[in-house]
Protein backbone atom coordinates (compact mmCIF):
# COMPACT_ATOMS: atom_id res chain seq x y z
CA UNK A 1 0.00 0.00 0.00
CA UNK A 2 1.74 3.47 -0.70
CA UNK A 3 2.11 5.86 1.49
CA UNK A 4 0.35 8.38 -0.15
CA UNK A 5 -3.11 6.05 0.25
CA UNK A 6 -2.73 6.26 3.67
CA UNK A 7 -1.92 9.56 4.14
CA UNK A 8 -5.61 10.32 2.78
CA UNK A 9 -7.56 7.44 4.22
CA UNK A 10 -10.48 8.68 6.35
CA UNK A 11 -9.09 5.75 9.04
CA UNK A 12 -7.81 4.99 11.95
CA UNK A 13 -4.16 3.96 12.14
CA UNK A 14 -2.95 0.63 12.87
CA UNK A 15 0.29 0.73 14.57
CA UNK A 16 2.50 -2.75 14.98
CA UNK A 17 4.39 -2.57 17.99
CA UNK A 18 7.36 -3.47 16.83
CA UNK A 19 6.67 -4.25 13.88
CA UNK A 20 4.48 -7.72 13.52
CA UNK A 21 6.68 -9.45 16.22
CA UNK A 22 4.55 -12.43 17.06
CA UNK A 23 6.19 -14.17 14.16
CA UNK A 24 9.18 -12.31 13.71
CA UNK A 25 12.06 -10.67 15.46
CA UNK A 26 10.90 -7.67 17.51
CA UNK A 27 12.65 -4.23 15.69
CA UNK A 28 14.06 -5.92 12.74
CA UNK A 29 13.45 -5.26 9.06
CA UNK A 30 11.46 -9.02 8.66
CA UNK A 31 8.95 -7.59 10.98
CA UNK A 32 8.87 -4.20 9.77
CA UNK A 33 8.12 -6.02 6.02
CA UNK A 34 5.33 -8.14 7.58
CA UNK A 35 4.10 -4.92 9.36
CA UNK A 36 3.98 -3.35 5.58
CA UNK A 37 2.74 -6.78 4.06
CA UNK A 38 -0.02 -6.85 6.44
CA UNK A 39 -1.52 -3.33 5.33
CA UNK A 40 -0.11 -1.46 8.79
CA UNK A 41 -0.24 2.56 8.69
CA UNK A 42 3.06 2.55 10.73
CA UNK A 43 5.67 0.19 12.37
CA UNK A 44 7.01 1.22 15.74
CA UNK A 45 10.38 1.15 16.87
CA UNK A 46 12.69 2.08 19.36
CA UNK A 47 16.09 3.84 18.72
CA UNK A 48 19.24 4.08 21.01
CA UNK A 49 22.83 4.89 19.90
CA UNK A 50 25.74 2.76 19.93
CA UNK A 51 28.62 3.24 21.65
CA UNK A 52 30.30 4.83 18.05
CA UNK A 53 27.10 7.07 17.45
CA UNK A 54 25.41 4.81 15.25
CA UNK A 55 21.58 5.05 15.44
CA UNK A 56 20.12 1.41 16.11
CA UNK A 57 17.20 -0.06 17.03
CA UNK A 58 16.90 -1.90 20.05
CA UNK A 59 13.92 -1.94 22.95
CA UNK A 60 16.01 -2.55 25.89
CA UNK A 61 18.79 -0.87 26.86
CA UNK A 62 20.78 -4.35 26.64
CA UNK A 63 21.19 -6.88 24.31
CA UNK A 64 20.24 -9.97 26.45
CA UNK A 65 16.91 -10.32 26.18
CA UNK A 66 16.31 -10.61 22.33
CA UNK A 67 19.98 -11.29 21.11
CA UNK A 68 22.92 -14.63 21.57
CA UNK A 69 24.99 -11.12 23.08
CA UNK A 70 25.20 -9.57 26.10
CA UNK A 71 26.02 -5.94 27.36
CA UNK A 72 24.70 -2.98 27.02
CA UNK A 73 24.15 -0.94 23.55
CA UNK A 74 25.15 2.27 24.27
CA UNK A 75 28.73 0.28 25.75
CA UNK A 76 28.83 -1.31 22.02
CA UNK A 77 29.70 -0.82 18.85
CA UNK A 78 28.08 -0.95 16.04
CA UNK A 79 30.11 -3.48 14.83
CA UNK A 80 29.95 -5.37 18.07
CA UNK A 81 26.03 -5.10 17.82
CA UNK A 82 26.21 -6.13 14.35
CA UNK A 83 27.62 -9.56 14.51
CA UNK A 84 24.55 -10.40 16.89
CA UNK A 85 21.91 -12.42 15.73
CA UNK A 86 18.59 -10.96 17.01
CA UNK A 87 16.48 -13.56 16.35
CA UNK A 88 16.43 -16.24 13.12
CA UNK A 89 19.19 -14.94 12.19
CA UNK A 90 17.86 -11.01 11.71
CA UNK A 91 20.43 -8.53 12.61
CA UNK A 92 19.93 -5.24 14.69
CA UNK A 93 19.28 -2.84 12.04
CA UNK A 94 19.83 1.03 12.13
CA UNK A 95 17.73 3.64 12.25
CA UNK A 96 18.60 4.20 8.82
CA UNK A 97 17.86 1.35 7.44
CA UNK A 98 14.64 1.58 8.57
CA UNK A 99 14.15 5.02 7.51
CA UNK A 100 14.75 3.44 4.25
CA UNK A 101 12.79 0.50 4.26
CA UNK A 102 9.43 2.16 5.45
CA UNK A 103 10.24 5.19 2.57
CA UNK A 104 6.82 5.39 0.52
CA UNK A 105 5.41 2.37 2.20
CA UNK A 106 4.16 2.81 5.30
CA UNK A 107 4.98 5.73 8.33
CA UNK A 108 7.46 5.36 11.26
CA UNK A 109 6.59 5.95 15.19
CA UNK A 110 9.65 6.28 16.65
CA UNK A 111 10.29 5.47 20.78
CA UNK A 112 13.41 7.41 21.44
CA UNK A 113 15.20 5.56 23.92
CA UNK A 114 18.52 7.23 24.09
CA UNK A 115 18.95 9.62 21.05
CA UNK A 116 20.40 13.01 20.52
CA UNK A 117 17.54 15.17 18.77
CA UNK A 118 19.91 16.53 15.79
CA UNK A 119 21.41 13.54 14.75
CA UNK A 120 17.42 11.55 14.85
CA UNK A 121 16.36 14.86 13.02
CA UNK A 122 19.06 15.11 10.73
CA UNK A 123 18.45 10.91 9.89
CA UNK A 124 14.78 11.39 8.95
CA UNK A 125 15.82 14.46 7.24
CA UNK A 126 18.23 12.03 4.69
CA UNK A 127 15.28 9.66 3.70
CA UNK A 128 12.82 12.79 3.45
CA UNK A 129 10.20 11.08 5.71
CA UNK A 130 9.29 14.34 7.56
CA UNK A 131 6.20 13.85 6.72
CA UNK A 132 5.96 9.79 7.25
CA UNK A 133 6.92 10.12 11.19
CA UNK A 134 5.18 10.50 14.48
CA UNK A 135 8.02 11.15 17.32
CA UNK A 136 7.45 9.79 20.97
CA UNK A 137 9.76 10.73 23.85
CA UNK A 138 10.44 13.19 27.01
CA UNK A 139 9.11 16.36 26.67
CA UNK A 140 12.32 17.91 26.54
CA UNK A 141 13.75 16.22 23.44
CA UNK A 142 10.74 16.46 21.83
CA UNK A 143 10.58 20.46 22.21
CA UNK A 144 14.43 20.30 20.59
CA UNK A 145 13.00 18.14 17.97
CA UNK A 146 10.45 20.65 17.30
CA UNK A 147 12.77 23.74 17.44
CA UNK A 148 15.10 22.15 15.01
CA UNK A 149 12.53 20.80 12.41
CA UNK A 150 8.90 22.53 13.25
CA UNK A 151 7.47 20.30 10.08
CA UNK A 152 8.23 17.03 12.31
CA UNK A 153 5.25 15.52 14.54
CA UNK A 154 6.07 15.21 18.12
CA UNK A 155 3.94 13.46 20.51
CA UNK A 156 4.44 13.19 24.17
CA UNK A 157 2.59 11.15 26.56
CA UNK A 158 -0.60 12.32 28.09
CA UNK A 159 -0.04 11.29 31.49
CA UNK A 160 -2.45 13.05 33.08
CA UNK A 161 -4.71 16.31 32.72
CA UNK A 162 -2.39 18.28 34.42
CA UNK A 163 0.54 16.86 32.44
CA UNK A 164 -1.21 17.24 29.16
CA UNK A 165 -2.55 20.73 29.61
CA UNK A 166 1.01 21.90 30.39
CA UNK A 167 2.18 20.14 27.31
CA UNK A 168 -0.24 21.05 24.90
CA UNK A 169 0.91 24.54 25.54
CA UNK A 170 4.36 24.10 25.67
CA UNK A 171 4.32 21.73 22.36
CA UNK A 172 0.99 22.38 21.11
CA UNK A 173 0.94 18.86 19.34
CA UNK A 174 -0.95 17.42 16.59
CA UNK A 175 -0.86 13.80 18.29
CA UNK A 176 -0.35 12.81 22.39
CA UNK A 177 -0.08 9.13 23.26
CA UNK A 178 -1.76 7.48 25.28
CA UNK A 179 -1.64 3.96 27.45
CA UNK A 180 -4.45 2.32 29.64
CA UNK A 181 -3.35 4.06 32.52
CA UNK A 182 -3.54 7.69 31.45
CA UNK A 183 -6.81 6.76 28.44
CA UNK A 184 -9.17 8.58 30.76
CA UNK A 185 -12.41 10.96 30.21
CA UNK A 186 -10.85 14.01 31.75
CA UNK A 187 -7.57 13.57 29.63
CA UNK A 188 -9.05 12.79 26.54
CA UNK A 189 -11.47 15.09 26.52
CA UNK A 190 -8.51 17.99 27.19
CA UNK A 191 -6.43 16.48 24.03
CA UNK A 192 -9.83 16.20 22.35
CA UNK A 193 -10.75 19.85 22.72
CA UNK A 194 -7.26 21.10 21.60
CA UNK A 195 -7.73 19.44 18.05
CA UNK A 196 -5.36 17.06 18.73
CA UNK A 197 -5.03 13.38 17.88
CA UNK A 198 -5.13 10.75 20.04
CA UNK A 199 -2.52 7.00 19.45
CA UNK A 200 -3.62 4.56 22.09
CA UNK A 201 -1.72 1.72 22.88
CA UNK A 202 -4.03 -1.59 23.06
CA UNK A 203 -1.44 -4.11 24.04
CA UNK A 204 -1.05 -7.25 26.64
CA UNK A 205 -5.08 -7.98 27.66
CA UNK A 206 -6.42 -4.66 26.03
CA UNK A 207 -5.32 -5.48 22.55
CA UNK A 208 -9.06 -7.55 21.45
CA UNK A 209 -11.83 -6.26 19.14
CA UNK A 210 -13.62 -5.48 22.00
CA UNK A 211 -11.13 -2.91 23.64
CA UNK A 212 -10.39 -1.82 20.08
CA UNK A 213 -13.33 -0.50 19.57
CA UNK A 214 -14.19 0.99 22.95
CA UNK A 215 -11.02 2.77 22.16
CA UNK A 216 -12.52 4.18 18.78
CA UNK A 217 -15.95 5.08 20.50
CA UNK A 218 -14.28 7.25 22.98
CA UNK A 219 -12.24 9.18 20.51
CA UNK A 220 -8.75 7.15 19.41
CA UNK A 221 -7.35 7.97 15.74
CA UNK A 222 -4.37 5.27 16.20
CA UNK A 223 -4.21 2.44 17.79
CA UNK A 224 -0.87 0.67 18.54
CA UNK A 225 -1.49 -3.38 18.60
CA UNK A 226 0.82 -6.57 19.14
CA UNK A 227 -1.71 -7.45 16.09
CA UNK A 228 -1.87 -5.34 13.25
CA UNK A 229 -2.99 -8.13 10.56
CA UNK A 230 -6.42 -8.91 12.82
CA UNK A 231 -6.66 -5.17 13.61
CA UNK A 232 -6.58 -4.41 10.08
CA UNK A 233 -8.92 -6.72 9.00
CA UNK A 234 -11.55 -5.95 11.93
CA UNK A 235 -11.17 -2.02 10.99
CA UNK A 236 -11.63 -3.16 7.51
CA UNK A 237 -15.24 -5.01 8.29
CA UNK A 238 -16.31 -2.23 10.17
CA UNK A 239 -15.79 0.71 7.57
CA UNK A 240 -12.96 2.59 9.35
CA UNK A 241 -10.48 1.50 7.09
CA UNK A 242 -10.35 1.67 3.03
CA UNK A 243 -8.95 -1.65 0.93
Amino acid sequence: MPFAHFALALSIAVIAHRGEHLRNPENTLPAFREAIALGADYFELDVRTSSNGVLVLSHDATVDRRTNGKGKVAEMTFEELRKLDAGGGAKIPTFDEALELAHGKIGIYVDCKQVAAKQLVDAIAKRSMDAAVVIYGSPRLLKEIQTLNPKLKVMPEANNAETARRLIEDLHPKVIAFDARDFQPDVIKLVRDAGAEIYVDRLGVADTPRLWQDAIDRGAAGIQTDHPGELVDYLKKKGYKQD
